[in-house]
């Protein structure tokens, strides 16, 4: 495009096109370490891209292109472990949970189900999914699809896990009361009942099954809005 613009301006001006041109952003290496350009493989500065510069994959074939690619990233660097969380609050959780490299970090948003089919394809010896508290208990309800368009929390599994954690009825009708996942979760743990610890597990459940026949061990993570550790499931395979 530059350079027909060039030849376009040249020919009116009945000059030659004898023009070099170079395109540049200053201070391009720093602002690229602000991106997620290293995740895909781009280091060391920024692509110039249409208007903005900015690449948003806001189809779902994109988004699930990008997790594709950031694990390629990862086996290429001989990563044994990544990281696929559900958001922003997750991840730097969990990435200060583990001290994970940049690299590590798969944002997967809500699609749990993609990165893990595409793992068991591409596999890596461990893998970690962390998210907060309601996209978590929707991936224990057999959710892996995590949008709120394909499924909403189920407070009656709240209430049954908490009552597999020992609560009582009385909290098992509070979480079916509850209006929101934290609610739930708030009223557990004013309890004493550790309702993510359950969760937790019947996640990792889930995760597993979706990389059932390899050797990939899974665990998921729960945080918080405050990024606090809730709860941890045992690490395992199927």
């Amino acid at each position: 495009m530059i350079a027909e613009a060039i030849a376009e301006i040249a020919a009116a001006a009945k000059r030659a096109a004898d023009i070099e041109i170079e395109i540049s952003i200053p201070g391009g290496k720093a602002l690229a370490a602000k991106t997620l350009n290293a995740r895909l493989g781009i280091v060391g500065g920024l692509s110039i891209l249409g208007t903005t510069g900015i690449v948003v994959p806001y189809s779902c074939s994109a988004w699930i292109h990008s997790i594709h690619s950031g694990i390629d990233v990862a086996r290429a660097a001989g990563l044994t472990h990544i990281i696929g969380s559900t958001g922003a609050n997750s991840e730097s959780a969990a990435q200060k949970l583990y001290g994970a490299p940049e690299i590590a970090l798969i944002d997967m948003g809500d699609f749990v189900g993609g990165m893990l089919k595409y793992l068991r394809r591409h596999p890596v010896p461990r893998v970690t999914v962390a998210g907060g508290v309601a996209k978590m208990t929707k991936l224990a309800q057999g959710l892996t699809d995590l949008h709120s368009k394909r499924g909403e929390v189920d407070v009656a599994a709240l209430a049954k896990f908490a009552k597999a954690a020992g609560g009582s009825e009385d909290l098992q009708r509070d979480i079916l009361a509850a209006n929101t996942a934290a609610e739930a979760f708030a009223f557990a743990q004013a309890a004493g009942i550790a309702l993510g610890e359950k969760v937790a597990q019947a996640a990792q459940e889930t995760a597993a099954r979706l990389v059932a026949g390899t050797d990939i061990a899974v665990e998921v993570v729960l945080f918080d809005r405050e990024q606090n550790l809730v709860a941890r499931s045992p690490i395992a395979s199927l």
